[in-house]
């Protein structure tokens, strides 16, 4: 595990290139399973979620070749072979359910260890992805193992399960894209990375309608084709950085910033007195921002931010914005509607001297602007949790340690070469 060894207390400044986001270039390499054709991703972020997937598809006989420098993938499937796969998919990585639907494709029939564990953010079910492949047309026994069969082909049908699940929405337009049919899913998941997958599939010749809303029509094709395809800007990366240049009072600018995706995230920062602007493709952050949390005009309510299923504020963001509460001047109540684990590191932050009510497992209330020290404190298993933790670090003078915090290499490949270039002070520790 690695420590971040921290001295505090410079204002972070400079330019920054986001890398490609890997809740899209996850699905997408799983997309790559539905086709035999040669496709070449660029913009590929060096991540140890993409490292497994990657010896998982050469381990089964794919070819692929990564220049992680250029940050270009060419993959062939061609030469997969199922009888290689022995019921293990690749370890560690949640979004190993993602294979199911392309898995099912080629394999027509996949047996699964039983390791429906949860994580860090709370229980994370299988049921919502299972309940879609079986109204596609598999069929799903549990006998000690989980065993999915698939006879031919999927077959189109109309979905709507209890609630907006990302992946579960990625593996139904995996599933539905080759399937015999019409299929349409009500209640889907409409994230950036959601529609990004859909838009490659697209290009590979599926039919999809609704991309970018919460209901999803795909009439299924006898194929795809291959093609070359850009991993677009991680949205997460754009914000972690305005608002590092925020919490240290510097100046930051974030190239290739989607714009058209932030108009409420802008006003999020707006709500704990930052401004965020945008000068074409350019997020710009300037020095000094005033950290006052903006009273609304309700005044016997306190200010707040909700995270929800796209298109709210997105959940993961919100360790930014709470690790900004904690400078602000003000008080501000978060609402974290999905997760009931994601304040799981609230103990971690009271111990730079932060004030923080945790009300229910999903709300809190931060009291800004209280004295801070610099300590240790330990990160939990959620990337922007610990990015979180080493915002605040980054704003007190002195040494802090944000131990094992390698979470954070699993969506950040160049975090801490970034955080050094805009002037920070910096390093991980074995």
């Amino acid at each position: 595990m690695s420590d971040l060894i921290v001295n505090g207390g410079k204002p972070l400044s400079g330019t920054i290139t986001p890398s490609g986001n890997k809740n899209s270039v996850l699905p997408i390499l799983c997309a790559t399973l539905l086709t035999d054709d040669p496709v070449v991703l660029r913009n590929v972020p060096m991540i140890t979620d993409v490292e497994k997937l990657v010896t998982f598809f050469q381990e089964q006989g794919s070819a692929i070749t990564w220049d992680r420098p250029a940050g270009t993938m060419t993959i062939d499937h061609s030469g997969f072979d199922p009888r290689r796969l022995e019921g293990e998919l690749p370890s560690g990585m949640r979004s190993s359910v993602l294979l199911f639907a392309p898995l099912l494709q080629r394999m027509k029939k996949i047996t699964l260890p039983t390791n429906a564990k949860g994580c860090s953010l709370g229980i994370r079910e299988l049921d919502p992805h299972l309940d879609i492949l079986e109204k596609l047309g598999a069929k799903i026994s549990h006998d000690g193992d989980l065993t999915l069969r698939l006879v031919k082909k999927f077959r189109g049908a109309r979905h709507w399960p209890d609630y907006m699940s990302v992946t579960a929405t990625e593996n139904f337009v995996m599933a539905a894209a080759l399937a015999e049919g019409e299929s349409t899913l009500i209640n889907a998941a409409s994230e950036p990375h959601v529609q990004d997958l859909c838009t490659v599939l697209v290009a590979m010749g599926a039919r999809i309608e609704g991309i970018g809303t919460s209901k999803i029509t795909v009439d299924g094709v006898a194929r795809l084709r291959g093609g070359t395809f850009t991993i677009n800007t991680d949205y997460h990366e754009v914000v972690t950085f305005l608002a590092l240049g925020a919490i240290t009072g510097g100046e930051v600018r974030v190239k290739h910033s989607l714009p058209h995706h932030f108009d409420l995230m802008t006003r999020a920062f707006q709500k704990l007195g930052v401004t965020i602007e945008h000068k074409g493709d350019t997020a710009i952050v300037r020095r000094n921002q005033p950290l006052q949390i903006e009273a609304p005009f309700t005044s016997n309510l306190l200010p707040k931010i909700e995270a929800a299923p796209w298109p709210y504020f997105p959940v993961d963001l919100l360790p930014c914005m709470i690790a900004l509460a904690v400078r602000a001047n003000g008080t501000m109540q978060f609402w974290n509607k999905v997760y009931e684990g994601g304040f799981s590191w609230m103990a971690e932050l009271s111990k730079f001297g932060a004030h923080v009510v945790v009300s229910d497992p999903h709300r809190i209330i931060v009291f800004g602007h209280r004295p801070l020290r610099p300590t240790t404190v330990e990160a939990p298993y959620i990337i922007r949790a610990a990015v979180g933790l080493y915002m605040v670090a980054a704003s007190i003078p002195g040494r802090s340690v944000v131990k094992n915090a390698d979470t954070i290499k699993r969506a950040h490949p160049h975090f801490v070469e970034n955080l050094r270039s805009l002037g920070a002070e910096v390093e991980w520790k074995e």
